[in-house]
């Protein structure tokens, strides 16, 4: 499994977002030029972002973005599942129950099922709230 370039700059917008909440909206250009990430590459994942209510947007002078929620209660699979998807390691994983022909005797599943396993484990289980503390001890290094 890889994660686009899409979901990983999706994560670091709403890490930005996270860093930067002090109860003002953020902008794009600044979360850009901190996260060097093209501006317009920005704008089209904020959208998907708004679009499922992960984040708060206001327009004007002082518009911008800044989550509609506290970090705490965001995972980095909420994240990456709604800018990537599934997440399963393999397609026949993808329906439950599992509609593949082979599925009770396939000692692959097994594999597959405990990869699985292991990835939600790490992503539903880290937040925005633990990323943002792991950057704060890493800026003071």
């Amino acid at each position: 499994m890889k994660i686009s370039t899409r979901g990983r700059y999706a994560l670091r917008m709403m890490l930005d977002l996270a860093l930067n909440d002090q109860g003002k909206y953020v902008t794009i250009k600044s979360i850009a030029e901190r996260q060097e990430i093209s501006r317009k590459y920005l704008e089209q994942i904020i959208t998907v972002l708004s679009r499922a209510g992960y984040v708060k947007s206001i327009r004007g002078s002082q518009g911008g973005y800044k989550l509609a929620r506290p970090a705490e209660e965001y995972t980095v699979g909420m994240i990456l599942r709604l800018i990537e998807g599934s997440m399963v390691p393999v397609a026949c994983m993808e329906d439950e129950p599992n509609q593949c022909p082979r599925c009770d005797k396939c000692v692959t599943l097994d594999l597959w099922k405990q990869l699985d396993k292991a990835i939600s484990g790490v992503i539903d289980h880290t937040t925005l709230a633990d990323l943002a503390e792991k950057q704060k001890q890493k800026s003071k290094q």
